[in-house]
């Protein structure tokens, strides 16, 4: 397509972060919000972006994850938020699992310097970073090995969950849909999420504000599964709703 300089660096700012509202957009740039407006429509128009409520994103799939390295450098910043805000609320002496994702990842840096810690998970590179942590007591569940991720999944990774009760799952997700549902990609990251949130007293979710309203195939729960969420910005209608109904504690790491 025929693009103006802005709107070329408006397609490469949502490229980089993987979306942005409006209002960041329009301050970046230093156009209106008019004006960022009908330069979103027209690259909608083209395919090269996709609308939400507030916001745009690149197009994603419903049926398969963005790949791997580049989750671990989207909404670096405000996984960093919200793992620091996680971390500040986990106390010492607890048990906790931690599940697949960038952010339960972002997390785990964050926990470094906790004591006496038990945290089980399915998550290799988890397990790897809390492993510096000598006040910390790590144990993997076992399974077969997603290379792309270092994720643990599959009927063994599911059995040996099954043997904890924790006092908090710490759980990533990619997909938090308008009516409350949370979402995924592969169907055995799902079982064992599912398993997971079934073996803890408490269930808080870290999720970055690009995870509202973004498509995935795969059901994993919804938010009155959660007791906890923790997210960069406040969430869009209709969540505050969503989320009071569901009497979940909403939590916003600011900057």
């Amino acid at each position: 397509m025929n693009s103006n300089p802005r709107q070329i660096n408006l397609l490469e700012a949502v490229r980089t972060r993987g979306s942005m509202t409006v209002e960041h957009l329009a301050d970046m740039l230093g156009v209106t919000l008019q004006t960022v407006r009908r330069d979103v429509q027209r690259l909608a128009d083209e395919g090269l972006l996709t609308r939400f409520h507030g916001g745009v994103r690149i197009p994603i799939s419903t049926t398969e994850n963005i790949a791997y390295l580049q989750r671990a450098s989207l909404h670096a910043d405000a996984k960093a938020r919200i793992a620091r805000a996680v971390a500040e609320r986990v106390p010492n002496d607890c048990s906790l699992i931690l599940n697949i994702g960038t952010t339960t990842e972002a997390i785990a840096q964050q926990l470094m310097r906790h004591t006496g810690l038990r945290v089980i998970t399915n998550n290799l590179n988890v397990a790897s970073i809390l492993s510096g942590n000598t006040a910390c007591e790590v144990i993997v569940a076992g399974g077969s090995v997603r290379s792309r991720d270092r994720a643990v999944v599959g009927e063994s990774a599911i059995d040996f969950i099954r043997q904890f009760k924790v006092d908090i799952a710490l759980i990533g997700v990619s997909s938090i849909e308008s009516d409350g549902t949370l979402r995924d990609y592969d169907l055995r990251e799902v079982k064992v999420a599912q398993t997971i949130i079934a073996q803890a007293r408490e269930v808080w979710l870290a999720a970055d504000a690009s995870k509202f309203n973004r498509p995935a195939m795969i059901r994993l729960g919804s938010l009155s599964d959660i007791h906890r969420l923790f997210t960069d910005a406040p969430p869009p209608p209709p969540f505050p709703d969503l989320l009071d109904r569901a009497q979940v504690r909403c939590e916003i790491a600011s900057a």
